[in-house]
């Protein structure tokens, strides 16, 4: 996700039990042209395995040499290949989710990055297609598997959706019958129970976590105990959220030690989704966005640790099926701009 899974975020995910992180999402053209910025955003911590970069694009030769330079000077463990970005930026050019409009191009970008980093893994994420007109969710399976990929990650919803309505959970048991590569499930797992129901209604190998994760690395811990059978969800007490949200203040600070000021911009959007459920969540958020210095962050939190949970509970943003079973309505989503929206999640 843009702006979010930087390597400070990954950091925390991973402590508190995820997976695999995959990068920000990074162009291949970028990459081949020695952008400042896109080098930027694929940058690895010195200690962090698996490292797996997110690439997009939709010309088969620059995927596979940014692919293969890529390996060579990060030394990556996996790459993702970005079928499902659903933003206009993207999709105008004919990348991300568009990419998929021609069948036998993105045959060749997949075929093209499996050769130019075997035997690295490679895997694909795709959305059920562009509108209802144009579904493409099996096709880009059948490639996936016929390509030698991973695995093919699927988000329930299409292009034009967005993150709009509700994720159909049905379609990628649809791809898990039709092909014999592991699936992975991706929209609208909110909350660890989520994550065991789709695997249960779908038959897919493992879930994709995006949004659900925003200002809540919990879910990691959660979804650990709740697959091992070790324990049940926890709401993390007070201490523990200020703990969290300043240590992910430190490693920005440390990714940005030249431009310390970026690191507060990061963290004005990130204080928004960290505060939602507790009490003035709304007055915090609109504090956040004017921090300017580490100080201005740290009486954020002292607010944080004054007023505690607004309900005694902070409870995950909701889909809609979960609303109609337990009467709670769904949680208020922090103000983004216009931009930001449009970035905030890419798959």
């Amino acid at each position: 996700m843009a702006g979010v899974t930087n390597y400070p975020y990954r950091k925390l995910c991973a402590e508190f039990g995820a997976g695999l992180c995959v990068s920000e999402m990074v162009s291949s053209r970028g990459v081949l042209e020695g952008g400042r910025k896109t080098w930027r955003l694929a940058q690895f911590g010195p200690e962090e395995r698996p490292r797996s970069i997110q690439l997009f694009g939709n010309d088969p030769h620059d995927m596979g040499e940014a692919a293969r330079i890529v390996k060579g000077e990060l030394d990556v463990d996996h790459v993702d290949i970005n079928f499902g970005c659903p933003v206009r930026k993207v999709t105008r050019k004919g990348m991300g989710a568009a990419a998929l409009l021609d069948l036998e191009n993105t045959r060749r970008v997949v075929r093209a990055v499996v050769q130019a980093v075997a035997p690295t893994p490679v895997t694909i994420k795709v959305r059920v297609g562009m509108d209802e007109e144009r579904i493409t969710f099996l096709e880009a399976g059948r490639i996936a598997e016929g390509e030698g990929c991973a695995y093919i990650a699927l988000h329930g919803r299409t292009a034009q959706q967005m993150y709009s309505g509700q994720a159909r959970w049905e379609l990628i048991g649809a791809l898990k019958e039709a092909i014999k590569l592991p699936v992975l499930g991706n929209g609208d797992i909110f909350a660890a129970p989520d994550a065991l129901l789709m695997m249960e209604q779908t038959g897919c190998d493992g879930v994709v976590i995006g949004r659900g994760c925003l200002g809540n690395p919990w879910l990691f811990r959660d979804l650990k105990r709740v697959f091992t059978g070790s324990g049940s969800p926890t709401l993390p007490t007070i201490e523990e959220l200020v703990a969290t949200m300043r240590r992910h203040h430190d490693l920005l600070l440390a990714q940005n030690h030249e431009y310390p000021r970026l690191a507060i911009l990061q963290l004005r959007k990130l204080v928004a989704w960290y505060v939602r459920g507790l009490r003035d969540s709304s007055q915090l958020r609109n504090v956040s966005q004017k921090m300017e210095t580490s100080t201005d962050f740290f009486e954020v939190l002292e607010r944080v640790e004054e007023g505690g949970y607004a309900r005694g509970t902070r409870d995950p943003a909701l889909p809609t099926r979960h609303v109609a079973s337990t009467g709670r309505p769904e949680q208020e989503v922090a103000p983004h701009s216009e931009e930001s929206r449009s970035e905030e999640s890419c798959g």
